[in-house]
Order: C-alpha cells, then sequence, then structure tokens
C-alpha cells in the first residue's frame, strides 16, 4: 500500500515538472523574429539601428549587448530596434519605450531618476567617506601635528 502511494507520488511529480517544463521548451522552438539577424535594406537606418543596439543591455546574457548576443530575447528586442527605426522612429523615443517597458537595467547609460540617484551619489559618498577616514588616521598619528621628538628621559639612558 505504501509502495504503490509513494508511485502513486512519483507520477504525479513527474506530470506536474512536465506541465511547468513545457512553456520554457516551448518559448525556445519559436522561430526568431524577422529581423533579429536580417538587416534593414537602407544602410543610414540600419547605422542608427546599430548605433542604438549596442548602447541596450540584453536581459537574459547581462552582460552583452544586444548586438552582440545570440539570445532568442535579444532577437525580439533587435526586431523590435529595427521596425521601429524601419518606421521612422527616433532611436532616442525607442530606448525610452524599451526602458519603459524593460526597466533602467536595459540601458548601459542609465538616467537620473528618483529610482537611479544612489547609483550617482554612492562614488561621491565613498570618496568623502574615505578622504574624512585617511583625515583622521593622519591626524591621530602626530597629536601635536609637528614631527616626534624623542624623550629626553631616553637619550640619557643611551648615553
Amino acid at each position: 500500500m505504501a509502495r504503490a502511494a509513494s508511485r502513486r507520488g512519483a507520477t504525479v511529480f513527474a506530470v506536474f515538472s512536465l506541465l511547468l517544463a513545457s512553456p520554457a521548451a516551448a518559448q525556445d522552438s519559436l522561430p526568431p523574429a524577422p529581423y533579429a539577424y536580417k538587416q534593414l535594406p537602407n544602410p543610414d537606418q540600419e547605422a542608427r539601428a546599430q548605433a542604438l543596439m549596442e548602447t541596450l543591455r540584453c536581459l537574459k546574457c547581462q552582460s552583452q549587448s544586444i548586438a552582440d548576443s545570440d539570445a532568442p530575447m535579444a532577437g525580439d528586442m533587435r526586431h523590435q530596434v529595427r521596425t521601429r527605426i524601419a518606421a521612422g522612429e527616433d532611436p532616442e523615443e525607442i530606448r525610452q519605450w524599451l526602458i519603459e517597458r524593460y526597466g533602467d537595467y536595459v540601458s548601459y547609460t542609465p538616467q537620473l531618476r528618483p529610482m537611479t540617484w544612489p547609483l550617482f551619489a554612492a562614488p561621491a559618498a565613498f570618496l568623502v567617506l574615505a578622504a574624512l577616514l585617511l583625515r583622521k588616521r593622519f591626524r591621530r598619528g602626530n597629536g601635536d601635528g609637528g614631527v616626534d621628538e624623542p624623550d629626553a628621559e631616553g637619550l640619557e639612558d643611551n648615553a
């Protein structure tokens, strides 16, 4: 009886795991977007699209731009950029649309906003803190601010 319940539990677990994994497998089996790997016919538009794609981060790879990444999501983003450039949109408008959709992290050049100001203020705060700590450390070493002189008693003992 316990053995049958154990098998039933394993079967339910296996079926449940397959159901959860099937959407992930279906995403990678889709064909790439039309402009994911195909350049625009107009060289000027393609140059603007490339310039923009090199400044956008692949959300899956996180260390590559969408121009360099082979991830399916990066291909979809390249398709969106090229389609919108071909439709006449300004690259900065496309960047703003992607930031609204995916967040500030998608851009390699974050903008100063209430959510991102700590990124800009933290380096300055660390420099000020380091300067204060170094100043305090060096002042403590020389109590009177001058050069330390040996005690007169120490000189008499050595003579």
